[in-house]
């Protein structure tokens, strides 16, 4: 159903329901609430990937479920139907695409501050033709990540959407080889999880916390976050090491 497999300072979830297709019921989206919600809580984490094993990200929610009488959770508040959607993380999220992220999948990529993309995959509203609506965020973060235009594009017609379309209006954030989405994944979990983590936080937090501001509002939010980062002990630890040499010339390392 799903795999937490733990490599501290990274986790990466996985969704492992092969006859579905990754498609998530009532029971996967509380498994996969309850590992971020353990992600969140755990200080020795920083970064969490998701991914799907068997060759597909996530299929949405599982129709089949549906149709059997046995419905995701339906209410207004608390958990969403696919279990995370509704969640505000304080750490980054990746997401690792094999295959198809479609309908509720889409949604969960979505809801993932980044995605890495592997170059055969298919990303789309597919629940289109079939009457099921976006109701894990996608009409709230898709047109976010891609724009108004494109967002109504994908949402009324329901189109498959590759992987080169998909870096090309902003939906992926890396394109990779086919197999390779985990991988790749956690190696950029590692470079964020390497960073002093306050910052990180704070930057993250004024990005989503600034969405639909003024610009004068929006500038006062990013100070209220920026203002935790400046009175951490990491400023003044990355100030004396960038004094003592480190970081020179863009070096990264």
């Amino acid at each position: 159903m799903i795999r937490v497999e733990t490599d501290a300072p990274i986790v990466t979830v996985v969704l492992d329901r092969p006859k579905r297709r990754n498609a998530i019921d009532h029971a996967t989206a509380d498994a996969l609430a309850d590992a971020f919600e353990a992600f969140e809580a755990d200080d020795a984490l920083h970064v969490a990937v998701l991914w799907g094993d068997h060759g597909t990200f996530c299929a949405g929610a599982d129709l089949q479920a549906i149709a059997a009488g046995t419905p995701n959770r339906l209410e207004p508040d608390g958990r969403a139907p696919l279990g995370v959607s509704r969640m505000h993380l304080r750490k980054p999220v990746i997401a690792a695409v094999s295959g198809h992220a479609v309908a509720g999948g889409l949604e969960l990529a979505c809801w993932c501050d980044m995605r890495v993309v592997e170059r055969d995959a298919v990303l789309g509203v597919f629940c289109r033709r079939f009457g099921v609506p976006l109701i894990d965020g996608g009409t709230v973060r898709l047109p976010a990540i891609v724009g108004l235009g494109r967002a109504l594009d994908l949402i009324l017609t329901g189109r498959p959407v590759d992987a080169d379309e998909a870096l090309r209006i902003g939906l992926a954030d890396r394109v990779v080889a086919p197999g390779a989405a985990r991988s790749e994944a956690e190696a950029l979990a590692r470079t964020i999880a390497a960073f002093p983590q306050t910052c990180v936080r704070s930057d993250r937090a004024s990005v989503y916390a600034c969405l639909g501001r003024s610009q004068d509002e929006a500038l006062a939010v990013e100070f209220e976050h920026g203002s935790e980062a400046i009175a951490s002990p990491d400023l003044v630890d990355g100030a004396r090491a960038f004094d003592a040499g480190k970081g020179r010339s863009g070096r990264f390392d």
